[in-house]
């Protein structure tokens, strides 16, 4: 990848500095330098995980995005460039096998599918308005509920996307059901 047969350490290291000093500054021209010198690298590493071709390029975009979204998070005291870079990317195609698993396990099934056998006396006329009830909820409940359950992430993806640390995520998520518990069961607000 580099042409330098000098002292490739001084080059890589050159480049690394370029591209941080870049990222930090939120130059665009950073994710270029990125995407000429660790593309190669980081696509073997999400195909090790993903070995669909066309997901794997979805997931190199994804990282690439990951790796502007938290440039200013980097720090070269705590991990190599490559190495921040590689932790993303793993992470992220592990992150899509999981939720592609998960898509396909919720996929609905036609012929096991009960959905024409749900009668009108089982279904709770209460639930049916959640958003409704859910926008009674402070903001910060809103929003963490509304990702994970009519967004369909992860509580991982919630807090990289939301920004929020991810047992702030759990915190809100148990009081936005604790919440909306009261507002479906009368009965709990009366103990």
């Amino acid at each position: 990848m580099y042409n330098n047969q000098s002292n490739p350490n001084t080059l890589i290291s050159g480049i690394e500095k370029e591209i941080v000093q870049l990222l930090r500054k939120s130059d665009k021209k950073a994710i270029t330098l990125l995407y000429e010198n660790y593309a190669d690298a980081l696509y073997g590493v999400i195909r090790k995980v993903i070995t669909d071709e066309e997901t794997a390029q979805d997931v190199l975009q994804e990282t690439f995005i990951k790796v502007w979204r938290y440039a200013k998070k980097y720090d070269a005291s705590k991990a190599k460039l490559f190495t921040w870079l590689y932790r993303i990317a793993y992470n992220t195609a592990i992150d899509k096998t999981r939720s592609l698993k998960k898509k396909n396990e919720k996929e609905v099934q036609i012929e096991t599918s009960t959905v024409y056998k749900i009668t009108t006396n089982s279904l709770n006329q209460d639930v049916l308005d959640i958003k409704k009830h859910l926008g009674t909820l402070d903001e910060k409940y809103q929003i963490v509920l509304n990702a994970l359950f009519f967004e369909g992430m992860t509580q991982q993806e919630a807090s990289e996307e939301l920004d929020i640390p991810l047992g702030t995520i759990k915190s809100r998520l148990k009081i936005g059901l604790r919440e909306l518990k009261k507002i479906y069961d009368p009965q709990q607000n009366k103990s």
